[in-house]
C-alpha cells in the first residue's frame, strides 16, 4: 500500500513539472501565470500562436483606425496585453496614429443641433457662457456624467449638454461626412491665381496662416475655393489636411467699448445663422443665402434697404478705409478689379458671411483674402 502511494505521489510531482503544448486552434487563456509579461521587441513564435482580431475578420471595413489596428490587429483582453510583445513606444505611437485616424481627436464629439450649442464654464444651464460650438463642429469629449459632457475644442474648454451631442460611432461617421480638406498658408502675402500657371491673373492676396477649402490638388497646384469661386495657389506655400470646424470663443462674439447699440445688435442677430447653409441667388437667414443675400437680410432687419447683389451694395453709403471699420460695416472682396464678395464686420478684426455651400455662414478674419474696399451704410 505504501509502494503504491510512493508512485501515486511521484506520477503526480512529474504531471505538475511536464509543460503544456498549447495548440494554434485553441483560445489564449485569459490569465496567464506571474513571469510571462514579455515586452520584448521581436515577437516569438508562441506570441504569434495568439489569433488576431482585425477590422476585416471584424466587419470593420473602411472605419476610422483603432489603436488596437495599429498594434497589428491583436487582440485585446487581459491574456493578449499579458503576452504582448508590444513597447511602450509601440503604444504611443498606436495612440498618436489612432488619434491622426479620428481628425486629431481621440474622443470625438460632433453638436447635433439646428444652430450654436452653448458652452458653459461650469456643468449647469446657469453657468458662465464662455464660448458657442456651431452645429456640426467638433470637440474632444474629456469626460461625461450622463448629462454633461466636459470638452475642448478649438481655444474653448467647458461644458455642453450631452443631449445635444454626437460620440462614439455616430459622431465618426457623420465626421466622415463634414471633414473639410483645407490648404494653410505658410508664406505671407500668398498669390491667389485663376488658373494653375504663375503667367495667370493674381487674383487677391491671402495672408499666412490662414486656411483655403481645397477642391483638389493638380500636381505643384492646388485648386481651392475662394468663397464660391475656384482658384489656384503653389503646392509649395501650403500645407494640406482635413479639418473638422471647432468652438467660437466669446471674445469672437462681443466688441470693444464705444459701440453704439444698433452696431451690437445687427452684428450680435447676423451671428445667429453662423453654420446656416449658403445657397447661390438664395436670401433666407435660415434656408439658405448667398454673400450678398445675407448682407441684405440682415440689414432689412433693422430698416437699412441694400441692393441685391455685393457690386451695387459696394456702391451704397460711404467708402471708407478698412483700417477705420467698425462693427456694422461692410467689407468687399473682389476677383482681380471685380468686386463679387462682401462680409459684415463684427470687430477685432473678423467678418461673418456667407461663404461657399461647403462651409455655409461662418466668421472668418477679415484679411482672409485681401479687402478691396469698405463701405459704411450705419451714420451714428
Amino acid at each position: 500500500m505504501r509502494r503504491r502511494e510512493a508512485l501515486l505521489i511521484i506520477a503526480g510531482v512529474m504531471i505538475m513539472h511536464t509543460p503544456l503544448s498549447v495548440q494554434a486552434s485553441m483560445p489564449a487563456p485569459d490569465l496567464l501565470p506571474i513571469g510571462q509579461l514579455r515586452l520584448d521587441k521581436e515577437p516569438s513564435e508562441e506570441a504569434g500562436q495568439v489569433s488576431g482580431n482585425s477590422a476585416e475578420e471584424s466587419g470593420g471595413g473602411d472605419d476610422a483606425e483603432t489603436v488596437q489596428d495599429v498594434l497589428n490587429e491583436d487582440a485585446i483582453g487581459s491574456g493578449a496585453i499579458l503576452i504582448s510583445d508590444k513597447t511602450a513606444e509601440d503604444y504611443e505611437l498606436a495612440y498618436e496614429r489612432a488619434k491622426n485616424a479620428n481628425w486629431g481627436y481621440t474622443n470625438l464629439g460632433i453638436a447635433d443641433v439646428s444652430d450654436n450649442l452653448n458652452i458653459r464654464a461650469i456643468a449647469a444651464e446657469d453657468g458662465r457662457l464662455v464660448g458657442k460650438l456651431p452645429r456640426n463642429a467638433a470637440c474632444e469629449v474629456v469626460d461625461t456624467d450622463g448629462t454633461w459632457a466636459h470638452i475642448q475644442s478649438g481655444s474653448v474648454e467647458g461644458y455642453v449638454s450631452l443631449e445635444y451631442l454626437l460620440t462614439g460611432v455616430p459622431a465618426k461617421f457623420k465626421a466622415e461626412e463634414l471633414a473639410t480638406t483645407v490648404a494653410r498658408v505658410t508664406t505671407d502675402g500668398l498669390n491667389v491665381r485663376a488658373e494653375a500657371n504663375t503667367e495667370s491673373e493674381v487674383i487677391t492676396l491671402v495672408a499666412q496662416g490662414e486656411e483655403l477649402e481645397v477642391a483638389a490638388v493638380e500636381g505643384d497646384w492646388v485648386k481651392v475655393l475662394l468663397d464660391d469661386d475656384e482658384v489656384f495657389v503653389s503646392a509649395e506655400y501650403v500645407e494640406v489636411s482635413a479639418q473638422l470646424s471647432t468652438a467660437v470663443t466669446m471674445s469672437e462674439l462681443l466688441y470693444g467699448q464705444g459701440i453704439s447699440d444698433v452696431r451690437v445688435d445687427i452684428c450680435q442677430y447676423a451671428k445667429e445663422f453662423i453654420g446656416n447653409p449658403y445657397v447661390w441667388g438664395g436670401t433666407s437667414l435660415t434656408k439658405g443665402a448667398d454673400c450678398s443675400g445675407f448682407v441684405m437680410s440682415v440689414f432689412k432687419k433693422y430698416g437699412v434697404k441694400l441692393p441685391r447683389n455685393s457690386r451695387a451694395q459696394a456702391n451704397s453709403g460711404t467708402t471708407i478705409k478698412v483700417s477705420e471699420a467698425k462693427p456694422g460695416d461692410l467689407i468687399f472682396y473682389a476677383k482681380g478689379k471685380t468686386i463679387n464678395h462682401v462680409a459684415i464686420y463684427i470687430g477685432n478684426g473678423q467678418v461673418v458671411h456667407a461663404s461657399s455651400p461647403k462651409t455655409g455662414i461662418k466668421i472668418s478674419n477679415v484679411t482672409y483674402r485681401s479687402p478691396f474696399k469698405a463701405v459704411r451704410v450705419l451714420y451714428d
